[in-house]
């Protein structure tokens, strides 16, 4: 299975109980799933499909941006993990967004 393919996500688990850990993670996920979601309504689809106003770097290249300022002001001090809970939420729902966009430079140069 090609894990590129996030098809996979939609296979039936078994109808075990989860445990705490597995909850929690379902929890979190969905609240990230939440969050996404309604920036991406709020926004428009602006990560992945950017205006290209002022930069010209494809959506890929501005997520990788967003992602290295993001790690910077941690460094930094300025956005503190253990204070900030938002922090780990952007850089999160960053990353989903570089995955989608990733799998769809991946689905571009296939088609070619």
């Amino acid at each position: 299975m090609d894990k590129s393919d996030l098809s996979f996500i939609n296979i039936p688990y078994p109808s075990l109980p989860m445990t705490e850990t597995q909850l929690q993670i379902a929890a979190v996920c969905d609240d990230i799933k939440e969050l996404l979601l309604y920036k991406n309504k709020q926004y428009g689809d602006s990560a992945l499909n950017p205006s290209r106003i002022f930069s010209k770097s494809n959506a890929v290249e501005q997520l990788l941006v967003r992602i290295d300022d993001k790690l910077n002001r941690i460094k930094k001090g300025a956005g503190l993990i253990a204070t900030d809970e938002d922090v780990i939420q952007d850089l999160i729902g960053y990353l989903v967004l570089l995955r989608i966009g990733l799998n769809r430079q991946k689905e571009e140069t296939n088609e070619l």
